[in-house]
Order: structure tokens, then sequence, then C-alpha cells
């Protein structure tokens, strides 16, 4: 290593907790509402293709993606969906910010092994009040000594994030689930990136992986986190 690792930085959604598996119930569920309308197919394209469009607007989470669904469900019935459908999706929506949260595996022991050498730090973007409840819901909170939400993951972003937190990048590690949000922005910003993945993977998070990166490591879950870590010392 050219720098000493100083800081570990883990992502949240879909890297210590499940996440995404709750946006497929409710696309699902949304398909049904508008089976009478069009194709699951043609719908979730069209759903994509709206969330694409809107990330600029609402950033991400659950909130953006009920205003995604609500919009996509006005253009598939040329503006002819029932009131009682646009219930159901807000209804849906509000079922997912009520869902219990339930940690990855090994979660809980990574951070703690972590947090016993290393200054640990939860980078999440999303919606603030969300990633709020799931962190405390979690148990995981007293474990991390800082917690940076933000509205999207770049190399600037995580410069920055790692200037306040340690000597800079160099000195700092993230962990996540996505290649394009987790990886490789902190690999860019002059950081490692490990990757964990995680199935199923939302499409605007999909990313090759930079392979043979002297930076890049993957680990096949939080379980090899502690001896990866040991490794590069």
């Amino acid at each position: 290593m050219t720098a000493p690792l100083t800081t570990v930085a883990f992502d949240a959604d879909d890297t210590l907790w499940h996440n995404e598996q709750y946006f497929r119930l409710t696309q699902d569920r949304f398909c049904d509402l508008l089976r009478d309308f069009t194709e699951p197919d043609r719908l979730l394209e069209r759903l994509l293709e709206a969330e694409k469009r809107n990330i600029g607007h609402y950033g991400f989470g659950i909130k953006g993606f009920v205003l995604s669904m609500i919009e996509t469900a006005i253009e598939i019935t040329d503006q002819r969906v029932p009131a009682g459908v646009i219930q159901e999706i807000i209804a849906s929506g509000q079922d997912m910010l009520r869902h219990p949260i339930e940690l990855l595996p090994h979660a809980r022991e990574a951070v703690e092994a972590m947090a016993g050498r290393y200054r640990v730090i939860l980078v999440t973007k999303g919606d603030l009040l969300d990633q709020e409840r799931k962190l405390a819901q979690s148990g995981l909170g007293d474990l991390f000594d800082g917690v940076e939400i933000v509205s999207g993951k770049t190399p600037a972003v995580y410069r920055d994030i790692f200037s306040r937190h340690a000597a800079g990048p160099e000195n700092a590690m993230m962990v996540g689930n996505s290649m394009r949000s987790d990886v490789i922005p902190m690999i860019e910003a002059g950081g490692w990136g490990v990757y964990v993945p995680h199935s199923p993977v939302w499409a605007l998070e999909h990313e090759e992986p930079p392979t043979g990166h002297v930076r890049f490591r993957e680990i096949p879950d939080l379980g090899g986190l502690p001896p990866l870590v040991a490794g590069l010392g």
C-alpha cells in the first residue's frame, strides 16, 4: 500500500441491509395494477425511462420511485388511470417506508471488526429521512464515527468526504454493492473500492468492473472483509 489505511466506509442499501428486493416486489404490484393497460415488460421499461429522467429532480429513494410510478401510470393509460390505482401506488410506497430493516449476512460482524481498528463511516445516497430511519432501525448506528447521506456518489463527493474523515481518499476504502456508485468513483478518487455483489441489482447501477486495477477488490460477502483488510497491511 502506498498509504496506510485509516478509514473504512460502508454503503448502506443492499450492502448492510436488504433494499432492492422491496423495490422488485413493489414493481410486481405495480404491474398487477396496470395489467389491463399494458404488458409487464413494456410497463417496467417505461418505468425505468421515467426513473432515469427523474433522478435529477427527485434523487434516489422510495419517494422518487413512487412519483415515477405515478408518472408512468398516467402516460401508459393516456391519462385515464383510475384514481384507485394512484391510491394503491402511494400505499405501496408507504408500505416500503414502513418495512422493517433486515441486515445482510455478516454485516454487523464486519462493521464491528472494522470499528475496532479504523475510523468507520457510512456513506449512502437517497432520501434523508428514510436513510436515517433505516440506520436507526439497523442497530448499527453507534458503530459509525460519521454518517454521510449524499444525493450522488462521484469522485468529487468521495474526495470531499475523505478529506474530512481521513487524510484523503488514498487512506480510505469504500465497501459496497454498486460498481457504478461505490467502487468505480472511489477508485477514480484515489481510494480502495471493494465490491460486494448482491442480487438483484438495479439496472441504473450496473457497470463493468475495473478488473486489474490495483485498488479494486471483490469479496463474495461481508464475511470476507476482515481478512481482505488484514491482507492489505
